[in-house]
């Protein structure tokens, strides 16, 4: 998953060197929270209008995620 992550944000920045990606450990329900850090610059294209970009990164993730029969939750710090 980091690396799914890793490869969409990257193609959404300008300053790829800035981007990290944090995994917590599951939750008690599973859930993994993957947290996104871009440079403040950046955060309006990881973010998009209205969050539309946000929310279709998550929808990917989720996806995948699904395949692999694991939760996963994206956070954009």
């Amino acid at each position: 998953m980091e690396q799914l992550i890793m490869t969409i944000a990257k193609g959404l920045v300008e300053d790829k060197n800035a981007v990290q990606i944090v995994a917590d450990p599951p939750l008690e329900d599973g859930t993994v929270v993957y947290h996104l850090h871009v440079a403040q610059e950046d955060m309006g294209r990881v973010i998009g209008k209205q969050g539309r970009i946000a929310k279709a990164i998550r929808t990917v993730v989720r996806a995948a995620a699904n395949k692999e029969n694991v939760k996963v939750s994206v956070e954009i710090d």
